[in-house]
Parts: structure tokens; sequence; C-alpha cells
């Protein structure tokens, strides 16, 4: 197994074991802790890809100024390496999809079980996830959008570090409100903006699938 394929199955079982600690009523600093290092494995995992395809030589630092920079040499470097290891590695990028969805649909999930997230917005999110996803895989990667409103709403830099740093503060807040009744107005308009946030996204990519 790949090393980014193991991140990913990791990253996935510290989700599952967040679930338990939240149920349990466990500290949530240690809770959101974890979380914390799961979202952050689902960038690593990436990059463990990458590395692995150019036999170790693309460093950390030469993948993080692809992402965060304008610098050409370097994203076209990331870009042909990423190509190869979609095709050399044809589960991977699909294991990095379904890792994503469980960590988010189990997150959803649970708090609608505890009666903090209602129902009609876990549904909503499945429903344009699964439609978006399956366009997706048919097109095969989110990252060849055609139209610019997609590749700004959807695959840029700005876009995909927002809807992380958005999911990362709801899904934290929603631990405090659950373990230490923090006050559900905010629970509440952090779930709106993320709800709002993932059905933008999520017809700004079926709509460039379609078009």
């Amino acid at each position: 197994m790949r090393a980014a394929d193991i991140a990913t199955v990791f990253r996935t079982f510290l989700v599952i074991l967040v679930l338990y600690l939240v149920i349990i009523k466990y500290d949530p600093l240690i809770s959101v802790f974890l979380f914390l290092i799961a979202t952050a494995l689902d960038g690593i995992d990436g990059y463990l890809a990458i590395w692995q395809e150019s036999n170790h030589k693309i460093s950390f630092s030469t993948y993080l100024k692809a992402a965060i920079s304008k610098n050409r040499i370097a994203k076209a470097s990331i870009s042909r390496y990423k190509s190869r290891a979609s095709i050399n590695a044809r589960f991977g990028p699909r294991m990095d999809i379904a890792a994503d969805r469980i960590a988010e649909y189990a997150m959803f999930i649970i708090f609608l079980y505890l009666g903090i997230v209602p129902l009609y917005i876990v549904i909503a999110v499945v429903v344009i996830h699964s439609f978006a996803d399956a366009l997706m895989g048919a097109r095969g990667t989110s990252s060849e959008m055609k139209t610019k409103t997609a590749k700004l709403i959807y695959s840029s830099n700005i876009s995909r570090a927002l809807i992380n740093v958005l999911k990362i503060i709801t899904f934290a807040y929603l631990i405090f409100e659950y373990v230490d009744n923090y006050p559900q107005i905010f629970g509440y308009i952090l779930i709106s903006g993320l709800f709002i946030m993932i059905l933008l996204r999520g017809a700004v990519e079926i709509y460039d699938s379609v078009i």
C-alpha cells in the first residue's frame, strides 16, 4: 500500500475515533485536536502521492510553493507528477474523495443524531455531493474546470482553503457546543455558512460538468 493510501486510511480512523469521543463527551480539546490532525492529513496524503511518484524528488516546500504561489515552474512540476500518480495509482484519488466524504458525512450525521444539525441539511449535502462526485468521476478530476467562475469558486486554492477552514471551525465549535454547552446560536450561524458554501460549490461543479 502506498504511503498516501496509509495516510488516507489513518485519517478515516481518526475521524471515527473523534465521533466516539464526542458521543461519550470526552475532553473536547482532545477531540478537536484529533480532528485537526485528520484534516491536515487530507493535504499530506496528496503530497505523499506526488512525493512517491517523483521518486522522492519533490520536497514539501516545493509542494507548498505550487499550492500557495503563482510559481509556474513549481505548478507545472506538481501537475505532471499528479497526472502520473492518477494513472499509476487508479484507486488513490477515489480513496481520497471517499475519505473526504466519510469524514464530512460522519460529522454531519453525528450532530444530526445529537440533535444539533437539522435533517434537511444532511440530506441536501448528501444529494448535491452525490451528483457532483458522479459527474466529477465521469470527467476525471475536479482540477479541470472549464469556466472561470468554477475555477474561482470550486478549484482555486483560496476556495479550497476557505471551505476546509470553515469545516474545521464549524465542526470544532459543534463539538464544544455538545460537550461543554457552548451557545447554540453561533453553531447555527456556522452551520448555515458551511451549508451555503457546500451548496454553492456543488452547484458550480455540477453546472461546469454539464455545459
